[in-house]
């Protein structure tokens, strides 16, 4: 019965079945070859009383190398086979994990740090490998061999097994005791590192700020205190695993104390053979290895389970973006409505009763003050957050029928924030698009103006982008990435402020470009720029999640709201900069 703690791993235990299968054959195997040597040297202790002679010593002695080299052979066997479908298991389980992170929403990432998923991935990972592995592997050896050693004990002399094995029950009231104990102590130890690559990991991605702000020795006194109390849970369990092996070796002792002193009188008093003394001894000496191991095997057992909760709440997180039952991959033209949209972010009200239809082909623009709804609502259409049904169409069918990759394959994406691997600038622009060849590269780097800032790098498109494209000005990151929605050659180009980084000469590059290459695809614009979006089809205005004012440029400005006032002030502010 497999205990409770350890059943998210079942899947993997029954993949690597008759694996586990010829680890237990050879486990037997070394263990029976260990279990027996006892009983050469307690036969040949015998014989002494009968004179020895050099026949006899060749034959003892050629059983004991025999032995040995059987459970030399079938040891490394069980460290093969054991071991290395422990590391079959990492791997499979390294792999669910990424591949069930990839598919969880926004939501997730937003509440979970990334410095304690890369501590779950990484560490407890390990950990859990240490159970399926080394803990396997002793635990099984010691069951075994004290099997095996209790079955000789107990067919020789009942009695001085029975004082053998008293201290027993005292040693698994010991092992449970401190067993919880480091579970506790190992889950805060857990919780600890994570925060510390957490930290470690925003300090790295946020250098430039950190130095900006001259707060490089704030941080480090930060992270140092982090690293003093990880040390000083960590000693806490040190201090633990140091009570508990020399209290198991201290049982052991007791015992074979109790086996010295007993079996010695029985064999005074002529009721043991000498033999039957000796392998009695062998066999307490043999046993101390395994009591010590099942500590160790209790601590691996303790982190492994604590790391495995960890990691199974991650394999628990279901992702609130998939497919409907009836979802199905569908060719996308392009034509986007919201119908009597509602919206709410964790619970506060975003966008009101919002009604917006963009034909196929035609181009949006929206414009609205910081926190009136846009970027939520572009967010709607590649459905990285969800609507109510039937919200949100797409070609007049509602979003949530076509299947969820048919349906951000057709939408090239710009978000505000621009990400960029650290990978060359080819392999950036041409991410999602395998098959993009340096030719097609090059006209999306020339449609998005970046082509001559490329070429004029040493290395050209084969350059490395720093993380997060840190080596790169925000204007280079942003053309980058319009670069890379581009090369899709989506349905539906969605700009998130994408040109917010760049000078308004390079802007009209980008948007005459854009105008030759989206021709008949659907484009929404997100600015606060008038110039970004005075030449779109239709022009809406948002403002506190509602749409206020909707037109073309000219008819906009005619009706003298907040459209007209947000032309005029950028108007005034182009002037006062010409002068």
């Amino acid at each position: 019965m497999i205990p409770k703690s350890m059943r998210p791993l079942l899947p993997y235990l029954k993949r690597y079945r008759w694996g586990f299968v010829a680890g237990a054959v050879c486990i037997v195997l070394s263990n029976g070859a260990q279990a027996g040597l006892p009983r050469v040297i307690g036969n040949a202790a015998q014989s002494l009383e009968g004179g020895v002679n050099r026949h006899k010593l060749l034959i003892f002695a050629l059983q004991v190398l025999a032995l040995a080299a059987v459970r030399s052979i079938f040891l490394f066997l069980t460290r093969w086979v054991v071991i290395g479908i422990s590391r079959d298991i990492e791997f499979d389980l390294r792999n669910d994990l990424f591949a069930h992170l990839e598919k969880l929403s926004n939501s997730y990432y937003q509440r979970m740090r990334t410095g304690d998923i890369m501590a779950r991935v990484t560490n407890d990972l390990n950990a859990v490998r240490m159970l399926m592995g080394p803990a396997v592997m002793y635990s099984a050896n010691t069951l075994v061999f004290t099997a095996l050693a209790l079955w000789f004990m107990v067919s020789r002399s009942p009695k001085l097994t029975f004082y053998a094995f008293l201290p027993l029950p005292v040693v698994s009231v010991v092992i449970q005791y401190f067993g919880r104990r480091i579970h506790e102590r190992f889950e805060r130890i857990q919780a600890m590192f994570s925060d510390i690559s957490a930290r470690a990991q925003e300090n790295f991605s946020g250098a430039r700020l950190i130095r900006a702000y001259v707060q490089e020795e704030a941080e480090i006194a930060s992270f140092e205190s982090a690293n003093q109390e990880y040390i000083k849970r960590s000693l806490k369990l040190v201090r633990l695993m140091g009570m508990l092996w020399p209290t198991l070796e201290l049982m052991l002792g007791l015992a074979m104390v109790l086996v010295i002193w007993i079996g010695g009188r029985e064999v005074l008093a002529g009721r043991m053979q000498i033999g039957v003394f000796t392998s009695f001894n062998i066999y307490m000496m043999q046993l101390t290895f395994p009591v010590i191991a099942l500590g160790w095997v209790v601590n691996i057992f303790q982190r492994g389970t604590a790391s495995l909760i960890r990691l199974n709440e991650i394999m628990n997180e279901q992702p609130e973006i998939k497919d409907e039952p009836a979802a199905r991959d569908r060719e996308v033209e392009g034509e986007i409505e919201f119908r009597g949209l509602n919206f709410s972010y964790e619970g506060k009200p975003v966008l009101h009763d919002l009604d917006l239809r963009i034909p196929a082909g035609t181009s949006m623009a929206i414009v609205g003050p910081t926190g009136s709804g846009k970027t939520t609502l572009v967010n709607l259409i590649p459905r990285i957050y969800d609507a109510a049904p039937g919200m949100v169409l797409i070609d007049g069918r509602p979003i949530r029928e076509f299947s969820v990759a048919s349906l951000r394959k057709n939408i090239g994406f710009v978000p505000q924030e621009t990400f960029l691997f650290s990978d060359r600038i080819r392999d950036n622009i041409a991410l999602g698009v395998e098959s993009a060849t340096n030719q097609e590269i090059q006209e999306a780097a020339e449609a998005a103006n970046i082509a001559s800032d490329i070429e004029n790098f040493p290395e050209q498109y084969q350059t490395m982008v720093g993380e997060r494209g840190i080596t790169l000005s925000g204007g280079q990151k942003q053309r980058t990435a319009i670069a890379r929605a581009l090369i899709r050659n989506p349905r539906m180009l969605i700009l998130d402020d994408a040109l917010s980084s760049v000078d308004t000469h390079t802007e009209d590059k980008i948007l005459n470009h854009l105008r030759e290459v989206m021709r008949g695809r659907t484009t929404i614009f997100i600015s606060h720029r008038v110039s970004t979006v005075r030449n779109a089809d239709r022009i809406a205005v948002l403002h506190d999640g509602r749409i206020v004012e909707s037109g073309t440029h000219d008819e906009l400005l005619a009706l003298n709201g907040y459209y007209s006032d947000l032309y005029n002030k950028q108007l005034l502010e182009e002037e006062l900069a010409e002068v």
